[in-house]
């Protein structure tokens, strides 16, 4: 169903007391179609991993019950967030979200406002969504989520994009998305090897990447290895995401931490994160259960481990391309006064740029999930700026 107006809403709710089920609850309901009402209904039920699981898919199953697909979507689709791997619903409420999606939205496709592609990629394909600009191309953009995210969520953004005067190639890359849940490719680092293969099928030169979230550190890699990308806009601070993943930690619980990581001392560390699981921890949990199942580690240390790997610290020196980088001052994940060190390691960029929304402006949660459309246009003015200089 197409929207007779493209609007991006605006709202921070305290919906939860748990941060990161109330990020993800405003994130349903800011960017992925959730009505508020629903949400407030079901909030103060939610407990953990598996009332999170029950309520979902209670309001995605009355929400159908009513007509209300574009909510249905939102709730399905969210349910399987907090489901782990092992659980035969994952696929299942994954998959009923993306067919209600593709069926809801089906004239987009059909009049050719959006067109599909597959970019074969290694053994597999890259899910591809291409929206030509409106007007006069005034720039490429590449445009890609993170850790936990799939593509379809960007679908308006996509819009917005191309109806301000931008060709926009939207995808999803290993670790994302049907990539993972459908293909089996799970995350890799080196974020330039899938990007060089949309650049290369689409014959691409000159153009802007945006990577969210975790993509704040997978945009920066890829451009620091390949120069077809002339502008990049890291939308969220990303230095090192084991530092990123431990920060929610105390301070000497860190410090520690780092210690025995040093020391190699696998059996401890795997002890801690176990025992903080047991003990309730949400964050914490999800945060392992996910990123164990996302970039195939079979115990805590080895997947913080395998972390050190994605950073932009050890290839910020390579990168000579403008660059903003955008940061929230609430962000629940990452603490945004890091972008100092993420400053001092960008020695050779050709400008750069630091936006840090706020609170203030209903923007301050991680990647200012409260109002994109302020977002959305910083990033449109900023690469006019740039490419007018």
């Amino acid at each position: 169903m197409r929207a007779e107006k493209m609007e991006f809403k605006n709202g921070d709710y305290s919906l939860n007391s748990q941060a990161n089920f109330n990020f993800q609850l405003n994130r349903m309901i800011m960017w992925d179609g959730g009505e508020l009402a629903d949400i407030e209904e079901i909030s103060p039920l939610i407990k953990d991993s598996s009332s999170w699981k029950q309520n979902l898919i209670s309001i995605g199953d009355k929400a159908i019950s009513e007509g209300r697909t574009k909510e249905a979507i939102a709730y399905y689709r969210m349910s399987e967030f907090f489901m782990y791997d092992g659980d035969p619903d994952k696929e299942k409420y994954y998959t009923l979200a993306s067919d209600l999606f593709y069926e809801y939205y089906g004239e987009y496709f059909e009049d050719g406002t959006v067109v599909r592609y597959f970019v074969p990629f290694e053994d597999i394909v890259l899910p591809v969504m291409y929206a030509k600009a409106k007007g006069g191309r005034k720039d490429i953009i590449l445009l890609h989520g993170g850790n936990d995210s799939y593509f379809e969520e960007f679908f308006f953004p996509m819009l917005y994009f191309s109806e301000n005067g931008y060709d926009v190639y939207l995808f999803e890359g290993p670790g994302q998305g049907g990539v993972m849940r459908k293909q089996g490719k799970h995350f890799i680092y080196q974020w330039e090897r899938p990007v060089k293969a949309i650049l290369d099928f689409f014959k691409l030169d000159e153009v802007t990447i945006i990577g969210a979230s975790l993509g704040g550190m997978l945009a920066p890699r890829a451009a620091a290895l390949e120069k077809r990308i002339h502008r990049v806009i890291a939308w969220s601070v990303f230095t090192n995401f084991m530092d990123i993943l431990i920060s929610t930690q105390p301070m000497g619980t860190r410090k520690i931490l780092k210690i025995l990581f040093k020391l190699r001392m696998k059996s401890v560390i795997n002890f801690v994160f176990n025992l903080k699981m047991k003990k309730g921890d949400e964050l914490v949990k999800w945060g392992l259960m996910h990123g164990m199942y996302a970039y195939e580690s079979r115990t805590p240390y080895e997947y913080l481990d395998k972390m050190n790997r994605y950073q932009i610290m050890d290839v910020a020196s390579l990168i000579d391309q403008d660059m903003l980088i955008i940061g929230a001052n609430r962000d629940h994940f990452i603490d945004y006064r890091i972008v100092g060190q993420e400053i001092d390691a960008l020695k050779n960029v050709r400008s750069l740029t630091v936006r840090i929304f706020t609170d203030k402006e209903n923007a301050g949660a991680h990647c200012n999930v409260g109002n994109a459309g302020l977002v959305f246009n910083t990033m449109i003015n900023w690469i006019e700026a740039i490419k007018n200089k």
